[in-house]
């Protein structure tokens, strides 16, 4: 008797080109993503409390991968469980430190100190990948780095180098510091340790982990200092960052660093401030300058020769 056809033809794997087009869309979609957790922060004060805002926000995120990881990491427990400490330190960086960091820093510091903060973290990324995954950077590579630099930098210093003599540092900027680094050695480690886990079950295993590290500091934060009552301001915050800088772009930083490697993919933090900017002028009104659309002509330019694919002339 013969066999009817499958009324949906079976699923094909994406060939390796095809991953790394995806991964280089990703790459200029994901800055979209975190920007929007600029405009949540400011949102956020005197409305939800630093660590309850991030803790809901990773609650929600981990909700929402369960479905699609959960029974993988049931039932392959006794092959991942060994890797409990290292998911706990990923978990601890990248949602506890990048995440409630943030949150506090933002509170009392500027705009202009996070950004000059935040300009180092790609440099670091890139020598932290050369020198600990022996990632290759090419000369084209450094250029495009440099001139991507100076873009965040005009941004930030608004067009004025005169503005650098302004900066004063508060205790705002020793948090966003912390989370700076964290940032980095998240990135470089969620690359450099190997799991069994696929990077779905992985990233849910990580969620899972900073969780964990969060519900302590988050007991201890409304005990000590208690925040706002809560309201309906607070739960819509909590989705927005749950979705966007949340479960959609950790996920899509975890197929970039799979497939473009840490370099590349940590150039992504140099888009952000020109989406911040794109963001606020939609959802806040404030219009952008001229020292936003100078930064964009060197920074998007610099993405762009950061991570084309090279040619057979090199």
């Amino acid at each position: 008797m013969r066999t009817p056809a499958p009324l949906l033809p079976p699923k094909t794997p994406l060939t390796p080109q095809r991953r790394q087009q995806l991964a280089r869309v990703l790459l200029w979609v994901t800055p979209a993503l975190w920007s929007s957790n600029y405009i949540i922060a400011r949102a956020a004060d005197g409305v939800i409390a630093p660590h309850a805002l991030a803790l809901g926000r990773w609650c929600l995120a981990l909700a929402l991968m369960l479905p699609l990881a959960g029974g993988t990491l049931f039932t392959t427990f006794d092959q991942w469980r060994h890797e409990w400490k290292q998911l706990l330190v990923l978990g601890g960086l990248g949602m506890w430190i990048c995440g409630a960091f943030v949150y506090i820093g933002g509170i009392s510091t500027s705009a202009t100190n996070i950004g000059l903060i935040y300009a180092a973290t790609p440099v670091a990324i890139a020598l932290a990948g050369t020198k600990l995954l022996h990632e290759r950077v090419t000369s084209w590579q450094r250029v495009a780095m440099a001139l991507a630099l100076c873009g965040v930098l005009y941004v930030v210093l608004k067009g004025d180098p005169r503005n650098l003599l302004q900066v004063r540092f508060t205790v705002g900027d020793g948090w966003i510091l912390a989370a700076a680094v964290a940032w980095v050695a998240y990135t470089v480690l969620l690359q450099g340790w190997h799991s069994t886990l696929a990077p779905m079950p992985r990233l849910a295993a990580i969620n899972l982990g900073g969780v964990l590290v969060l519900l302590p500091f988050t007991l201890l934060e409304a005990w000590l200092s208690p925040g706002p009552t809560f309201s309906a301001t607070a739960l819509w915050l909590i989705v927005l960052a749950g979705l966007l800088p949340g479960f959609f772009s950790y996920q899509a930083y975890a197929y970039m660093l799979r497939e473009l490697g840490v370099a590349k993919s940590s150039l992504v933090m140099y888009l952000s401030p020109v989406y911040a900017a794109f963001t606020a002028w939609v959802v806040l009104g404030e219009v952008p300058h001229a020292y936003h659309a100078v930064g964009a002509a060197m920074i998007l330019p610099a993405i762009y020769l950061a991570t084309r694919k090279p040619t057979a002339g090199g």
